[in-house]
């Protein structure tokens, strides 16, 4: 047993934090990448618990639950990211919907996230639907996973839409395969409970 420094004081400080509110607080148009590959770009007009409702016309506005967002990012950034945007096709060829209970979701401890961080180590995530992601997590809050593309440029992961992410070597940091490999405890970072005492 044991912990990683500094994790507690950066949950503490960023952990409730809802990168919906941020696009919600600009009033600013946001690319939303959806389920089913649907790619909108809107304004968030009201951002309640579970749903968004955005507004890309004044007269135009829809309802979006949450759970259907995969990725986000503003959208004046769009040019620059949809070309660092790959697919895997063999993860989109399975058809998967978005997971809408919380315990079926394929979960990344904040434990493996944040040496991540640290580290800058550069990671591929995988979205439910094929999309790849590749960059450096450089943070993370209770509802989505902050990347740092090529170059710099921030979009937005949902936690809920992720289906795998691994290093450059393959190694995988999914929660059902950390529980026992658990690298946390490799980081710099982790102090264990013996040199605590």
């Amino acid at each position: 047993m044991g912990s990683l420094l500094g994790l507690r004081e950066y949950l503490d400080e960023s952990y409730n934090i809802s990168v919906f509110d941020q696009a919600f607080e600009s009033q600013e148009p946001w690319e939303f990448h959806l389920h089913n590959h649907r790619i909108i770009r809107s304004k968030v007009h009201e951002n309640s618990r579970y749903d968004l409702r955005l507004s890309a016309k004044e007269k135009d506005e829809e309802l979006l639950p949450k759970t259907d967002v995969k990725l986000l990012y503003p959208a004046d950034l769009s040019d620059s990211v949809k070309p660092l945007l790959k697919i895997d096709k063999k993860v989109r060829d399975l058809g998967l919907e978005p997971i809408i209970s919380p315990r079926m979701r394929h979960h990344i401890k904040n434990k493996s996230l944040f040496p991540l961080i640290k580290e800058r180590r550069v990671v591929f995530f995988t979205l439910m639907e094929g999309e790849i992601v590749k960059g450096l997590v450089t943070g993370f809050t209770r509802y989505e996973i902050t990347v740092s593309l090529k170059g710099g440029i921030p979009v937005y992961i949902l936690r809920h839409g992720v289906y795998d992410l691994r290093d450059k070597k393959g190694l995988c940091f999914l929660k059902s395969f950390q529980e026992t490999r658990r690298d946390w405890e490799k980081s710099d970072l982790f102090i264990s409970q013996t040199s605590q005492a």
